[in-house]
């Protein structure tokens, strides 16, 4: 691959990923980071913390890829918690910068080294974002967003576009972030159980100073398997009730503190409406409009 730009220096990336069941997409996902097409210089270290998954997945990574560092988690870790695991062990290897990917992306052959030209061309510490496109629908599925309202929890997904872009917050299914940005503000928070921890980390980047950038084009493809964050009327009180305290539903705590943290306005409506999502969903089904895409 002919690279377009000069590294300032040698890099070191520490690829940070966690997996659960999931043995065909993680073994993708890895397939499609060993066969990166790298600038000289650039070094990868893949590290996973495989959440006790009884699918295989760590014995097949194990002997497909034996250069991979598995840790185990206690098989209730979730997607953040397994991330944390993973970046705490990653932290002793001092790499450069640390890639987090998630397993049930395929990155592009690209990818990397667009992430690190996108770095290298904004000429700042940044975090850069690499957006996704869900193959079956041509539609993007994750990568970066910008806030549309000052104070409130409002925000719209920005289309990859032909150059770098700066955002306010993205996802963490590509990301690329610079060692000096987590010697600043750390790893991720340990609030969060699941989601949200790359929303919050990267409002904290920003906060601190730094610029949350999303790379050109699209680095990778992921279906995006979130559905409606909300449970339909024909579901019990008692299962809506417990989909609104669930790691993996409204996480009703953990959103709420970061609604506290980052949008202090939209406080009282973000806490009406996981309510009336539980109480009465009908209102989501019928009225609630589809994410845009800018």
């Amino acid at each position: 691959m002919h690279v377009s730009f000069k590294m300032n220096q040698s890099k070191n990336i520490a690829v940070l990923l966690t997996t659960y069941n999931r043995k065909d997409k993680t073994l993708a996902c890895l397939k499609s980071l060993y066969e990166q097409q790298l600038p000289p210089g650039v070094l990868l270290t893949i590290h996973i913390t495989d959440d006790a998954s009884t699918d295989g997945t760590p014995e097949a990574v194990a002997i497909q890829y034996p250069s991979v560092k598995l840790y185990k988690g206690n098989g209730s870790m979730f997607w953040a918690g397994g991330m944390r695991h993973t970046w705490q062990q990653a932290l002793a290897t001092r790499p450069t910068d640390y890639l987090l990917v998630n397993d049930d992306t395929i990155l592009t052959s690209n990818a990397i080294s667009t992430l690190i030209e996108c770095v290298e061309m904004a000429k700042s510490t940044s975090i850069c974002i690499g957006s996704t496109i869900d193959i079956e629908t041509g539609i993007q599925s994750y990568g970066g967003s910008r806030l549309t309202s000052a104070r409130k929890w409002k925000s719209i997904m920005i289309e990859a576009g032909d150059t770098y872009m700066q955002c306010d917050f993205g996802n963490a299914n590509i990301m690329l972030v610079p060692a000096t940005i987590v010697n600043t503000i750390g790893i991720l928070s340990d609030v969060f159980t699941h989601s949200l921890a790359d929303y919050d980390y990267t409002l904290r980047a920003k906060k601190a100073g730094f610029k949350v950038l999303i790379a050109p084009g699209y680095l990778g493809t992921c279906k995006d398997d979130h559905g409606n964050n909300w449970k339909s009327q024909k579901v019990s009180l008692k299962e809506r009730i417990q989909y609104l305290k669930s790691p993996k539903g409204l996480a009703y705590k953990e959103y709420l503190w970061f609604i506290k943290n980052h949008f202090p306005y939209s406080y009282p409506s973000a806490f009406l409406k996981l309510w009336l999502k539980t109480f009465f969903p009908f209102l989501w089904e019928n009225l609630k409009p589809k994410p845009a895409v800018q």
